[in-house]
């Protein structure tokens, strides 16, 4: 066992002469493209290069041609589905001591099993292991919106109406149901979570988690470190309201270790309890918490996510910053050493904001995906250490668990996207500014954007006014930029939009200007990603001036939030005198100049 953390030997499973012959068929299939991509990426970088964060030298052809695969076809478990199997897989989660067993759904909402099915958690009834996807009579049918794993393994899992169910390994109760019977068919956690909707889930290596929609936390299981919460160190049957240093807290976001938990506090505070004998509890010190407590070294830091590893913890802040701490034997902490940290740290990932981060606690692998949509990863890579954030060339942060991790699980539910049929909307996508096709030109700033005129009056009323009797090949448009007016045209093919915070104000003015209420939103929405210190006053200012009350809070409360820093840019140095006298008086009334 790894990272000197108790209690995962004595409670692994060995696998019998049915899983044997079932991992020896896995060994024995072909590798994947995106293996064979992977292998060649290993042997043109050795482990030094790998360590202070160099980019692969690997030919971009080589991995464009891997990822043009479905996304699950990157997990090695699945190479033993038919290729008309995987079209029809929409969430699919892939866990257990080896990547060797999954769960997923298809388009029409069955649920399947596949893999070595340790203690049952298939949940398919039985603890036969099985080559072939057989049916979860039980779920089938329910819209499955989060799961999550144990090292037993067992699982659990939240419908979307907020149902939750368990299956598996169940020794230390980690199941809800009162005994620790291991339970072979998914059954309904209803002790005390009646009339609640959970809307997250979250397992640690034998005990479990759920976040409820009025921001509650619920845990119970294997409690020998005091991860459910509860003030002992005795296994929680079923579950329970986590309420000390929590109970008048609403939490957003939970997660688990190994044997720790975490909460994220509507206001940004993390409660973590648990083991901490690696310092994963961010609390300054190893020893083991029976019960929340604030990490009081992010006081001041806004944290919208956290996410565990076995043994190390990464936040994610509202500036898009990430904080590390915890074990890092493998470099997981992304600090450019090895040494174990028991206080948050702060990781560099270039200079671009960071919108996600993952980790998984069955691995000491790291990952995190950029608002440009830059992946890097950190960690232990296929045996290898990188002690640095390291670029890749995936889109997503589920290809670096899938390639790279060991062993290749998911970290969340995964979710696939048909590759085989283009929708209306996709297909309406593909066509904006092709010139072959359009029948209409807009020029801006000397450039040409290739439109058409049918798509612009159904989507549009302001063009449908203009267009009406216009037998124009070429408009040229002067009111706003090129960026601005091409995202504009692009979001009526799309119904998105993608452009920096200061480009989204423009656009702001264009939807305000064209009554474009949707439009407002996401620009508004967009603002809000993009929003740091040194754009802070510009944003509040736009805000105000096209009436976005909703953006125009958000922004006044970053700035109360970093007031030491705001204040000394030079956007609030140059503020209009007016925007400026209220914003000092509204500060005031909010207590922002108290000691």
């Amino acid at each position: 066992m790894e990272e000197g953390e108790p209690g995962s030997a004595h409670c692994s499973t060995t696998a019998d002469a049915t899983s044997r012959r079932w991992q020896l068929v896995l060994r024995e299939a072909p590798p994947p493209p995106w293996r064979r991509a992977e292998q060649e990426w290993v042997h043109m970088e050795d482990e030094s290069s790998l360590s202070h964060g160099i980019s692969a030298k690997v030919t971009q052809s080589t991995f464009l041609s891997a990822l043009k695969m479905l996304d699950v076809g990157k997990w090695p478990i699945f190479s033993l589905c038919s290729q008309e199997e995987l079209k029809l897989i929409r969430q699919a989660c892939v866990f257990g001591s080896a990547g060797n067993e999954v769960l997923y759904t298809t388009e029409n909402n069955e649920v399947f099993g596949l893999g070595t099915n340790s203690s049952g958690c298939l949940g398919t009834g039985d603890i036969q292991s099985t080559i072939e996807p057989r049916r979860l009579d039980t779920l089938c049918g329910k819209r499955i919106a989060c799961l999550s794993y144990g090292s037993g393994p067992h699982v659990v899992l939240a419908t979307a109406e907020g149902e939750v169910y368990s299956w598996g390994h169940n020794a230390y109760s980690q199941l809800g149901n009162g005994t620790t019977n291991h339970g072979l068919v998914p059954c309904q956690v209803s002790t005390n979570l009646v009339n609640k909707k959970v809307i997250e889930v979250t397992c640690g290596s034998h005990h479990s988690m759920v976040l409820t929609s009025d921001g509650e936390v619920y845990t119970w299981g294997y409690n020998n470190s005091g991860q459910v919460g509860s003030g002992s160190t005795a296994n929680q049957p079923i579950p329970r309201r986590v309420t000390s240093g929590i109970q008048n807290k609403i939490i957003v976001n939970i997660a688990c270790g190994q044997m720790c938990s975490m909460a994220v506090v509507q206001n940004g505070e993390v409660y973590a309890w648990g083991y901490n004998g690696n310092g994963q509890l961010g609390l300054g010190n190893t020893g083991n918490q029976p019960t929340p407590c604030r990490i009081a070294a992010l006081q001041g830091i806004r944290v919208q996510q956290v996410a565990c590893g076995y043994a190390h913890t990464l936040v994610l802040t509202d500036e898009g910053r990430i904080y590390a701490w915890g074990a890092n034997s493998y470099g997981q902490l992304g600090i450019g050493n090895k040494n174990n940290q028991s206080y948050p740290a702060p990781i560099i990932v270039d200079k671009d904001r960071v919108v996600e981060i993952a980790a998984c606690h069955s691995a000491h692998t790291s990952a995190a995906k950029t608002q440009s949509g830059q992946v890097y990863m950190w960690g232990q890579c296929r045996g290898q250490s990188v002690i640095l954030p390291h670029l890749t060339h995936f889109a997503c942060t589920d290809d670096v668990f899938a390639c790279f991790a060991t062993p290749a699980v998911t970290w969340r539910l995964l979710s696939v996207e048909p590759d085989d049929h283009l929708t209306v909307a996709q297909s309406l996508k593909k066509e904006f500014d092709n010139p072959e096709t359009a029948d209409l030109k807009f020029l801006v700033d000397g450039k040409y954007i290739h439109v058409h005129k049918v798509l612009l009056k159904i989507r549009c009323e302001h063009f449908r006014s203009i267009l009406s009797n216009n037998d124009d090949e070429i408009i040229e448009m002067s009111e706003f930029p090129y960026p601005v007016y091409r995202a504009f045209l692009e979001y009526l093919y799309t119904d998105n939009i993608s452009l920096p915070p200061e480009d989204a104000i423009g656009l702001l003015d264009l939807a305000t200007l064209y009554r474009e209420n949707r439009l407002k939103k996401l620009c508004q929405q967009t603002i809000k990603q993009g929003i740091c210190e040194e754009n802070a006053i510009a944003l509040l200012s736009a805000a105000v001036k096209y009436e976005a009350q909703d953006l125009e809070e958000f922004c006044f409360r970053f700035c109360i939030n970093h007031l030491t820093v705001v204040t000394q840019t030079q956007g609030f140095a140059e503020m209009d005198h007016d925007l400026l006298k209220n914003f000092i008086s509204k500060a005031s009334r909010v207590g922002a100049f108290k000691n």
